[in-house]
């Protein structure tokens, strides 16, 4: 099971994997069914008519205990959503910004994006935060973005990432990736939890996404930190220096499945999309280092992989909590 955090980033520590989540999410509403009988059976004798005569009354309980619980499920590792406490979302008003990008190259329009949306130099300069003042990259397309002065790797985030996502979970994702000489390029690591894929109107949860632009909306930058990548090969050769970043790279993901995280999971994102497909640039914004905002994400614990801690018989935690519930809220109920 989950064991605990890795710094501030909110990695877990232990081998947990997005499929043994989710099978814990398939637990959970069969043991919510068990522990409502449980219930039941401790307050009234069980028998067919009466659990017909109260079957409205079940479901509203098994509603109740899906909406105290099921949260506590789906929650990833990440910092979450933009204004929840512990988000790493960075405002584009934020007095930590220094200046923006100046320049760009190297433009690879990809795939399913109108004239319209093919004008790079939207994302030079300060982000805009709407809909509308950005470049389209289109399908696994491209734009690397220039600085000057360049960026330096300085104490916490570095830079910041701004996509034009009209909510919190409609999140359209993408790669960074830095050089000191234009050629030379360090990717940082990402993460994606996301196991299924998404429709072309599908949400993403944020605390399943980590180190990938675009996972927040409009208005709000997603931040990187130099120090991540200093371990990276190019970095150690020399030929990316930290202290002088003059590109940012940004590539689109294709939500299909066919591009991988760090870990060489699949990454979902919403697929398929027209018009001003893929990721959708604003801007970049740079810091040179600066605090992360205040508050530290703890994601909730889940019920844990042995069936028996929390479920066994009828004094598991998960049956009393839920005794509990009933009985505060539903006395009068059976």
């Amino acid at each position: 099971m989950m064991q605990g955090l890795e710094g501030g980033r909110g990695l877990w520590t232990d081998s947990s994997t997005p499929v043994s989540r989710h099978a814990r999410i398939r637990r959970f509403h069969a043991h919510s069914i068990c522990a409502t009988v449980s219930i039941i059976t401790k307050n009234k004798q069980t028998d067919r008519l009466f659990l017909m005569r109260n079957l409205k009354s079940i479901s509203c309980l098994l509603i109740l205990i899906h909406v105290v619980f099921a949260s506590v499920l789906w929650a990833g590792p990440y910092p979450p959503a933009a204004d929840e406490f512990g988000s790493h979302a960075i405002h584009r008003e934020d007095p930590a910004f220094k200046y923006w990008a100046t320049g760009f190259s190297d433009y690879l329009v990809g795939e399913n994006v109108d004239k319209t949306w093919q004008v790079p130099g939207n994302a030079l300069g300060k982000a805009e935060g709407n809909s509308f003042d950005i470049v389209a990259l289109g399908s696994g397309g491209s734009l690397t973005l220039r600085f000057d002065p360049p960026i330096e790797n300085g104490e916490g985030w570095d830079f910041a990432v701004f996509e034009n996502s009209f909510s919190d979970r409609y999140l359209e994702l993408a790669y960074v990736e830095v050089s000191s000489n234009g050629v030379d390029f360090v990717r940082f690591d990402a993460v994606s939890l996301t196991i299924d894929p998404v429709s072309g109107f599908g949400n993403i949860d944020p605390t399943d996404v980590d180190n990938l632009a675009g996972k927040y909306r409009q208005g709000y930058g997603t931040p990187f930190d130099l120090e991540d990548i200093s371990d990276k090969p190019g970095v150690l050769s020399g030929d990316v220096d930290l202290s002088s970043i003059a590109y940012v790279r940004i590539v689109d993901v294709v939500g299909d499945g066919s591009f991988l995280d760090s870990l060489e999971r699949v990454i979902y994102d919403p697929y398929p999309t027209f018009g001003s497909a893929g990721f959708d640039l604003d801007a970049v914004g740079v810091s040179n280092g600066a605090p992360y905002p205040d508050g530290e994400y703890v994601p909730p614990s889940a019920p844990p992989e042995n069936d028996d801690a929390g479920f066994g018989n009828d004094t598991g935690c998960f049956i009393m909590t839920i005794q509990k519930i009933a009985a505060k809220n539903y006395r009068d109920l059976f």
